[in-house]
């Protein structure tokens, strides 16, 4: 496969993750509003920008409404939702003939939804004189659509090359968000009262929980006894549930097998030893040893893995000399 191939195959699955994530953080955030006290705003939006690696040139300035606007349809800003999706597309153009037809008449129709300017003016006035229906309708809708073309992608493209790139990209984008999103978190797990829980710790649980889609899927495992331990455990660890930082880590590892068992040769051992040894790393952990020690280190280093992971396959794959192919 070309290298430019490559690499905007795996760069459009990023953008798309990377979209669906901020849609998701957002509508999770808007929706805690409901329930929380103002006096809690300015501690949630900050941590808000946190999970998400403080986006530069973004604060929050007491409004939440014009944070989500500017997570949302600032174009200046390349973390918000709408740079993320025209990047996504983008690069989806560069590879038409890579990927199948529904696969763009997906994008691209989500494209031209959130690009619509009635739809900027809409999401301004809402800024400006709050209801809250507006921003919920556009972030489901934004999920749903990021949603379908996942689905789109694994029933209608081969799972040759080309897929393994677009996996991943996903995974990889995802663990490193999880990872960026329990250290957010990370200081209000176990910031609790002495006397047990309380509604605005159930709250906060919950809502890390639905940040990483992740309520439903915990409840079956642990029922309704949400506790820092068992929420850390499900979400860093379990082998089982998709958002996970474990399956993501999992899926990258099987993604990047396929990818050099196709491309042959043997310039890719050290790249499988790197995302083989965080693989197993998180496959024998224990929520025990892990909060035994610094917990935000091994998030840190989970990150670090995973820029890793990134610059090696940039390495192999897409930024690579003639003299390193001719020897692969």
């Amino acid at each position: 496969m070309l290298s430019r191939v490559a690499d905007s195959l795996y760069w459009m699955s990023r953008y798309l993750e990377r979209a669906e994530h901020t849609a998701r953080l957002l509508d999770v955030n808007l929706n805690l509003m409901l329930d929380e006290g103002p006096e809690r705003a300015g501690h949630r939006w900050e941590r808000f920008l946190s999970s998400l690696g403080r986006p530069k040139n973004v604060k929050w300035d007491g409004n939440p409404y014009e944070l989500t606007h500017a997570m949302t349809f600032d174009t200046k800003n390349h973390a918000s939702v709408l740079s993320c999706i025209m990047r996504a597309r983008e690069n989806a153009r560069h590879v038409r003939e890579q990927i199948s037809t529904e696969q763009w008449h997906r994008l691209n129709s989500l494209y031209l939804e959130v690009t619509r300017p009635e739809l900027r003016t809409l999401m301004q006035a809402e800024a400006q004189q709050p209801t809250g229906d507006a921003p919920a309708a556009f972030l489901q809708r934004v999920m749903d659509a990021i949603h379908e073309f996942q689905g789109v992608t694994d029933s209608t493209m081969s799972h040759g090359e080309g897929w393994h790139f677009i996996q991943t990209g996903r995974f990889l984008e995802r663990a490193n968000a999880t990872a960026l999103l329990l250290e957010a978190y990370q200081a209000d797990l176990w910031a609790l009262p002495e006397r047990g829980i309380e509604g605005n710790e159930y709250l906060e649980w919950m809502g890390l929980l639905r940040s990483a889609t992740a309520f439903e899927a915990y409840c079956k495992v642990y029922t309704a006894d949400l506790s820092p331990e068992k929420i850390l455990e499900f979400v860093l660890l379990d082998e089982e549930f998709p958002h996970s930082i474990r399956f993501s880590i999992e899926r990258v590892r099987v993604a990047l097998d396929h990818i050099q068992a196709d491309a042959g040769g043997t310039r890719a051992e050290n790249l499988r030893r790197i995302s083989g040894r965080i693989s197993a790393q998180l496959g024998y952990a224990s929520v025990e040893e892990i909060l035994m020690g610094n917990t935000v280190e091994y998030l840190r280093s989970i990150q670090q893995q995973c820029s890793t992971i990134h610059e090696a396959i940039y390495h192999l794959y897409m930024d690579y000399s003639i003299q390193v192919a001719l020897a692969g």
